[in-house]
């Protein structure tokens, strides 16, 4: 097995900067396509950013036809990611349920449904107490409709995390924790090292998926990546034995709330900072977690961009991807090839120019609606 960590080399044929699952599916996908002596560095260790403080919510309803493509395609590989890289996933796919107070989001959502069955995704509206039959207890008084997508689920992070760097490894990668970068080194229009903490790394390929870190590095390339932090809390109950073990991710669009199962209780969320701002909204959806019993929390950043968008490109040999808005960690897979594709000079997968930071410029938006 190659160095899942360990000293800084001098040079390398590719650096990845971030250890989330969109760095390092970047750096096993590199080798995978020839890149030789790639290396991430990460400022802590693998999965310590966004990607593991994420809900590891994957799916396939979105606005965006692009974002419902590439929500596909990541969830074809997740499933076939334990014979591909040797690392079993624990992978639900119980689907998403979105719960729709408001009619202009309950037609738009509905005005879906014909793209989701063109490329076979079978999603469909659901009456308000059509929705108590897949999740008991909920309060749907206010709801004037819900939608079901079966083609999404969850898995946790870290093991996707932990897949995609140790093949890497196994192939000559490098993986450099406790080693933030601290600036790219731009001359003459184009990459030539990466400095960190611990030394310089020589290099003309940088691909940059920092997470909400990436607006301060891009910079020290000469380059803007108009990204904002945006604090996200997570909430972990104790048991739930009055809900289906199986339940879809679930999601109060209006509110933000949502809940899914974490071993015989629920991981939660919304937009709420603190428990007690949280708790009456939450309360307020599905009453009976007012007897429910909080085991531990945590809280992470969404790097959230001005469309509620993906940020993908390249500037100065320096190939970007962030501010995917809460949707990123289950993008990775795809992206995380895309973003070595265009370090190698490669023909991508899928066409991404349109999620390029030209679009601001150039008064263009490409407008994500389902934002959670």
């Amino acid at each position: 097995m190659g160095a899942v960590t360990g000293d800084l080399p001098p040079s390398a044929g590719a650096v990845v900067v971030g250890g989330g699952v969109m760095g390092a599916a970047a750096l096993y996908y590199l080798g995978e396509l020839g890149c030789e002596r790639p290396v991430l560095v990460e400022r802590d260790t693998l999965g310590s950013g966004s990607t593991g403080r994420c809900a590891g919510g994957v799916r396939t309803m979105f606005s965006d036809e692009l974002n419902v493509r590439i929500g596909l395609e990541s969830i074809r590989r997740l499933e076939v990611f334990s014979d591909e890289l040797g690392q079993e996933l624990d992978l639900r796919l119980s689907g998403y349920l979105f719960l729709l107070a408001d009619e202009t989001d309950a037609d738009r959502f509905e005005g879906d449904l014909p793209l989701q069955a063109e490329l076979g995704i079978g999603s469909r509206m659901l009456s308000p107490e059509e929705t108590r039959t897949i999740v008991p207890g909920l309060e749907v008084d206010d709801l004037c409709a819900a939608v079901f997508n079966p083609r999404a689920g969850t898995v946790t992070p870290d093991l996707v995390v932990q897949g995609y760097a140790r093949a890497a490894a196994d192939r000559g990668a490098r993986v450099v924790q406790s080693c933030a970068a601290t600036r790219i080194v731009v001359d003459d229009g184009r990459v030539t090292a990466v400095e960190t903490e611990r030394g310089t790394i020589v290099t003309d390929r940088v691909v940059l998926a920092a997470g909400v870190w990436s607006r301060e590095l891009a910079r020290t390339a000469g380059f803007d990546l108009p990204l904002e932090r945006m604090q996200r809390w997570m909430f972990f109950t104790d048991g739930v034995p009055q809900l289906p073990a199986e339940l879809p991710l679930t999601i109060d669009f209006s509110t933000g709330f949502y809940f899914h199962r974490e071993g015989d209780g629920l991981a939660m969320g919304g937009r709420e900072q603190t428990l007690e701002e949280f708790a009456p909204v939450a309360a307020a959806r599905l009453p009976l977690l007012e007897d429910v019993g909080i085991r531990s929390s945590w809280w992470g950043y969404y790097e959230v961009s001005p469309d509620h968008n993906a940020l993908i490109g390249s500037e100065s040999g320096v190939h970007y991807a962030t501010g995917f808005s809460g949707h990123g960690f289950q993008q990775g897979p795809v992206v995380g090839e895309h973003l070595a594709r265009l370090a190698l000079d490669l023909e991508p997968t899928f066409d991404l120019t349109c999620f390029d930071t030209a679009r601001f410029a150039a008064g263009r938006r490409q407008v994500e609606n389902n934002f959670v």
